[in-house]
This record gives structure tokens, C-alpha cells and sequence, in this order.
């Protein structure tokens, strides 16, 4: 057998050397592949890099606690997302007896408020609706008047308390859809009382054309002003007791859950890009540079539940953009819970 001379080890014992330098090298170059819930996190980080304004996400798997959140206790304004606690409120004192579904209320013009729905279009006195029907007004087409009716029964003080009870801490609901809007466009509530919607916004208009800075600040200070707040991950929390009908009793649970799936509003968000047929309980708000949308996404396959909430706020794009992104980020939810949630069937 030929013997190897002390040249060729000595080259060898280099070679090997070399070759352990550049893989430890490259290894150290080449950054770790993120696995599991971190994958998801990187992906929207992607979706909302450099867009200008505010995006907070809270996400939780109900049935595995797997979760995450990117800017989950920032402060946003929720829009219209506050009517879910409101109509947590309603349903404990329909659960107390101070309050029955069946209750009629009679609306005035004065009740007859500004923003989104259809009451405001109706002739008004005239118009007698049950608290069944407000509420199915208020969570399926957003009817702000429905709402404030429902509010007013209530009291922002009580669905405070009540949210407080259940160790939710930083949802706090202060003004009527009303009083909200005309803070947005730089008006005091106090001196319309009354007023009907169509006699504000001819004021407004008016407003906007000889003093339009009036406006401008109001609706730049509009998110900073710490009312009708709340965080991402306390509207999750929320939605997770609501599911899993940890407050109230089964029955209310499931109505609030129920009227939450026949939504008809914001079909761009988070249903936007899902399977054909998948179920979501949501919830929207918009209101100039807030966009949200708030909701649980029925897996299936038996594949679980997933509590989502997607805030924005001071966004410097259109409506529609602001929806493209909410519609992405959950798109990507979906997908990670679905291919590594395990079937409970």
C-alpha cells in the first residue's frame, strides 16, 4: 500500500480547515428560516411595511391559544366596532330582565342620526321598532341611529363597567355615533341639539367652504383624543369570551355570534379574500383614516375558530387600500391556522 507523504496530510488538514471555515460562514450569513407562528408574523409585517398611518393586528386560534399581535395594545379608534360592546350590554340586561328583545321603542327625527344606515331615511314619527330589530339594524348594516337608540337605553357608563367586570380593561366607549362624527367634522354636538342630520351636514358644508382649517384640525386631532378607544388585543379578548360563552349565558352568546355572521358590511376586509363559503362573525368601522374590521373566521375541516382584529388609524391611503391590506392579512391568518391546526372532528 503507497504511503501518504507529509505534504499531502498537511494539505488535507488545510483543505478540511478551509472548508470548515466557509460553511461556518455561510451559515452565519444566511439568516434562520422562521418557523411556526413567526412565519405568519413576517408576512404581514410585509403587508403593512411602509404604509403610512397605523396598523394594530391581534390574532388568536380559540381552540389551541395559539395567537399573536403586532401593535396589539396601541390605541385606535374603533368606528363602528363599538357597537359590539354596546350589544354585549344590551344582551345582559335582556339577561337580567330589565330589558326584553320584544321592546318597542317609537323613534322621533331627533333619533334620526347621521352616518351609515337606513333609518335615517325614513319619515320619523312613524317609525316603531322592537330592540330585536335595532339590534339586527345595528350589527348587520351598521345603522348608526339603531345604535345610538340602543346606547342611550343602556348608558357608555354601563358597557364601561360591564366590560370592566369581565377584566376587559382598555375598550372604553364614551359618545353616541352622533357626537363621534360631529367631533371627526370640528362641530359641537351641544349646539345641534335637535338639529336633524340633514340640517348638520348643510352647516357643515358650509363650515368647510369659508373656514376649511376648522376642519382639517379636527379630523388630524380626531386619534389622539383617548375615547371610544380600544386596543387590538382587548377587542380579541373580547370576541374569545363572547365565543367560548364565557360572559352572559349560551343563548346570548350565540345571538351575538349569529348576527354577527349575517354582517353585510365590509366585504372587502377580512371575508375579502378567503375561500368561497368560509363564515365570518364580524364587525366594521370606518371613519376617515380608520379603517377596521373585527370578526372570527370559521375554519374548516373541523380545523378550529380564529378571533382576528385589525385596526388602522391616520392612514394616508383610500378606503379601498386600507381594505386591500386588511383582506391580505387575513388572507394569510387563514392559510397558516388552516394547513397547521389540527381537526377536532
Amino acid at each position: 500500500m503507497r504511503s501518504i507523504s507529509k505534504i499531502s496530510v498537511v494539505a488535507l488538514i488545510f483543505f478540511f480547515f478551509l472548508a470548515g471555515c466557509q460553511t461556518r460562514l455561510f451559515s452565519e450569513e444566511k439568516p434562520d428560516k422562521p418557523n411556526g407562528i413567526e412565519r405568519l408574523e413576517r408576512q404581514i409585517e410585509g403587508v403593512i411595511h411602509g404604509v403610512e398611518g397605523n396598523v394594530g393586528v391581534a390574532v388568536k386560534h380559540l381552540e389551541s391559544g395559539e395567537e399573536f399581535s403586532l401593535n396589539g395594545d396601541m390605541y385606535f379608534p374603533m368606528a363602528s366596532v363599538f357597537k359590539i360592546p354596546v350589544l354585549v350590554e344590551v344582551m345582559a340586561r335582556v339577561n337580567e330582565g330589565s330589558l326584553s328583545l320584544e321592546d318597542e321603542v317609537n323613534l322621533q327625527q331627533s333619533d334620526q342620526h347621521m352616518g351609515s344606515g337606513m333609518l335615517s331615511d325614513l319619515d320619523a314619527p312613524g317609525i316603531t321598532l322592537s330592540i330585536r330589530n335595532l339590534i339586527n339594524l345595528m350589527m348587520k348594516i351598521s345603522d348608526n341611529s339603531a345604535a345610538d337608540v340602543l346606547l342611550a337605553r343602556v348608558g357608555a357608563e354601563n358597557v364601561n363597567a360591564r366590560l370592566r367586570k369581565y377584566g376587559i380593561e382598555k375598550i372604553t366607549v364614551n359618545r353616541s355615533c352622533q357626537h363621534l362624527i360631529m367631533d371627526f367634522l370640528g362641530l359641537d354636538p351641544n349646539e345641534y341639539r335637535g338639529f336633524s342630520s340633514d340640517q348638520i351636514y348643510k352647516d357643515y358644508r358650509k363650515i368647510r367652504e369659508v373656514n376649511p382649517e376648522i376642519v382639517e384640525e379636527a379630523q388630524k386631532k380626531f386619534s389622539t383624543i383617548l375615547k371610544d378607544q380600544s386596543t387590538p388585543g382587548d377587542m380579541n379578548r373580547l370576541l374569545e369570551l363572547i365565543f367560548l360563552r364565557k360572559i352572559l349565558n349560551e343563548k346570548s352568546c350565540d345571538a351575538i355570534i349569529g348576527v354577527m355572521l349575517e354582517c353585510q358590511t365590509g366585504g372587502g376586509r377580512i371575508k375579502a379574500d378567503l375561500p368561497r363559503g368560509t363564515k365570518v362573525a364580524h364587525k366594521t368601522g370606518t371613519l376617515g383614516g380608520t379603517v377596521n374590521d373585527s370578526g372570527i373566521i370559521f375554519l374548516p375541516d373541523g380545523l378550529g375558530h380564529v378571533a382576528i382584529t385589525v385596526f388602522t388609524k391616520d392612514m394616508e391611503m383610500d378606503t379601498g387600500d386600507v381594505e386591500e391590506i386588511i383582506a391580505q392579512i387575513s388572507r394569510f391568518v387563514y392559510d397558516y391556522f388552516y394547513f397547521t391546526s389540527k381537526s377536532n372532528t
